[in-house]
């Protein structure tokens, strides 16, 4: 229904001060209440609601209302869920004025100690072009029933309140986003500051137990040790938890998905695990590289918990071209005649092979193995 219906200016200022007033809200709770305060008052109704729909869009999900007293609300139990007449709009979104709504053959009447309504108005409300629910508003104040200038400056009010809805929906969004911003910025925090200065500290403090007397004092610089590392567990378990919440919030983030494949091979093989990732390319990547660098990922650590008898894996990612993989465990050394017998490094350098890109593997001199996956997206 277009504007150009109303031609009353005092409805057009009317309507304008609606739509301003909607305009400045960003919570989706009050702009729902707002829609029906406020349609209730541009029609001069007594009672006003908003049913909004469930998602299968057959029966209403929520009721916002106005004009019932709170002991009235408490004594008539649920909520409408769309049956009766309040259903025909959502079956056909059309405008509906009714003299008396008891009386049409679609109503299934009030329920107990609900208050006897009258005169009916009921509009659609669209976000986009989908219909999100419908403004019911009854008994005409000073009047019997409501009137066509009545249907048209509702109706008007309703497009504004569509996209009253629409704005405070993606102001939500862009809050959960920044939500996983700030619970991805705080889990790099903790893992690149905090976990790697206790670690040192933890270095330290045994190698000032290997040189300290009595065997007491050096006793307890152990026991401090063993408390940094289980210090560190529990802050590696808090990462992995904030790290599922982002991926549940934005299940897009691939970062966060090879992240938490690695925490959980690690962490399942009681390895203590380093994770660098840098670069800002991974969401650039494409699905079949992403699908080949999960299962490279998860085959070399793979072969670390099975293999290597390490007790310390880093594992590190450049999202940049070239895309760089690197795991290094300080288990017992590569050994070329293992290549062939259950390492499955051929399956590794294949998936390589068909990005472009190459594999290497080599043992560390103070012990342990490096292998680094280099590939072209």
């Amino acid at each position: 229904m277009s504007h150009r219906k109303l031609n009353d200016p005092e409805h057009l200022h009317l309507l304008i001060d609606a739509m301003l007033l909607l305009s400045d809200e960003l919570d989706l709770h009050s702009v729902l209440d707002k829609i029906v305060t406020t349609a209730t008052e541009l029609s001069g109704a007594t009672y006003g609601a908003l049913g909004i729909l469930s998602e299968d869009r057959q029966s209403l999900s929520e009721f916002v209302t106005t004009g019932l007293t709170p002991a009235q609300e408490s004594k008539m139990g649920p909520r409408p869920t769309g049956k009766g007449v309040l259903g025909l709009l959502t079956a056909n979104p059309r405008p509906m004025r009714l003299d008396d709504v008891s009386k049409h053959k679609k109503s299934v009447g009030f329920p107990p100690h609900h208050p006897i309504m009258k005169s009916f108005l009921g509009v659609p409300v669209f976000v986009g072009d989908k219909i999100f629910g419908n403004l019911y508003l009854c008994d005409k104040k000073g009047a019997d029933s409501f009137t066509q200038s009545d249907e048209d400056l509702v109706l008007s009010f309703a497009q504004a309140a569509g996209l009253a809805v629409e704005k405070a929906r993606l102001h939500r969004r862009l809050r959960g986003l920044v939500l996983v911003e700030d619970r991805e910025r705080i889990a790099r925090d903790l893992h690149d500051t905090v976990i790697q200065r206790l670690f040192a500290d933890g270095l330290a403090l045994q190698a000032l137990a290997n040189s300290v007397s009595p065997p007491k004092a050096a006793e307890r610089i152990n026991q401090i040790v063993t408390d940094l590392d289980e210090t560190i567990r529990e802050i590696r378990s808090t990462i992995f938890a904030m790290q599922q919440l982002s991926s549940k919030d934005n299940p897009g983030n691939f970062r966060t998905e090879i992240t938490s494949l690695i925490d959980e091979i690690a962490g399942n093989a009681g390895l203590d695990v380093e994770i660098n990732i840098t670069g800002s390319q991974d969401g650039l990547l494409s699905a079949k590289t992403k699908e080949h660098l999960m299962a490279t990922t998860r085959e070399l650590l793979t072969n670390v918990t099975k293999h290597a008898k390490a007790d310390r894996v880093w594992v590190e990612i450049n999202f940049d071209k070239p895309l760089v993989l690197k795991i290094t465990d300080n288990g017992l050394g590569y050994s070329p005649r293992a290549k062939n017998k259950g390492f499955g490094l051929n399956n590794v350098a294949e998936r390589a092979a068909i990005l472009g890109g190459e594999f290497s593997i080599n043992k560390v001199e103070e012990g342990g193995t490096e292998v680094k996956w280099m590939v072209n997206d």
